[in-house]
């Protein structure tokens, strides 16, 4: 069975309805990305960015999958597929796929401050709210300056990859956006972007629509083949 890597990013939730983190303007939903995505701004004000990431908790419950994470799940049925995403939502799995790797953390788990406890924590996160050690918790959320610990785990992946989809990225978080340079020589790659990264590497089929339209084009494909 042929194994399909795909490499999401924030652009196929925002079809969904969820706001991407960062604005044009370089803020988090008004924030300061050192306020609120840094271990920094979490020892400073704590109360902050757990409300941060507590309103983007609840706003993901408001919204569903949409036709581009049910298609990439429906590619089960004839490959294997592993989804590597920067999307810390669990819109991917809600729609069913079964193996997805998530670089940037969860936004419904939790972890402890102190140790490498990790949470199912799909509620709001309060100050007091500790783990079975008796310390605070907080986002299982990769900060900037955090390691990415699933990264060696994505790497693997790709080099086992026999076709490679990217949707809804922009290809300039690193060190995600260096995946795609993990695949095998003339491994066909499908780039689903309305405003596409300019690309390097042959073998890349540029897919000019966005994540939902995208994805109808590359299903068709792949069934031709």
């Amino acid at each position: 069975m042929k194994h399909i890597v795909v490499l999401s990013g924030a652009g196929i939730s925002a079809e969904s309805g969820l706001k991407t983190f960062r604005d044009s303007d370089g803020l988090w939903e008004g924030h300061d990305v050192m306020e609120v995505a840094t271990p920094e701004g979490f020892a400073k004000n704590p109360e902050l960015v757990l409300e941060f990431y507590n309103q983007r908790r609840r706003q993901l419950k408001a919204v569903e999958p949409n036709s581009a994470h049910f298609d990439l799940a429906s590619l089960e049925q004839d490959y294997k597929v592993t989804i590597i995403t920067q999307n810390v939502d669990d819109l991917h799995e809600r729609a069913g796929s079964t193996r997805v790797i998530h670089l940037h953390g969860e936004l419904n788990k939790a972890k402890s401050v102190n140790n490498e406890e990790i949470l199912s924590w799909p509620n709001d996160i309060n100050i007091g709210d500790i783990c079975k050690d008796g310390y605070q918790i907080r986002p299982h959320i990769v900060w900037f300056g955090e390691a990415v610990p699933m990264i060696d785990l994505a790497v693997k992946e790709c080099e086992t990859a026999d076709i490679l989809i990217i949707i809804g990225t922009s290809m300039q978080v690193y060190p995600a956006a260096g995946l795609m340079h993990y695949v095998k020589d003339k491994t066909p790659i499908y780039y689903i972007d309305p405003n596409p990264a300019h690309m390097n590497a042959k073998h890349v089929k540029i897919i000019r629509e966005n994540g939902t339209s995208g994805m109808k084009t590359v299903l068709e494909t792949l069934s031709l083949k």
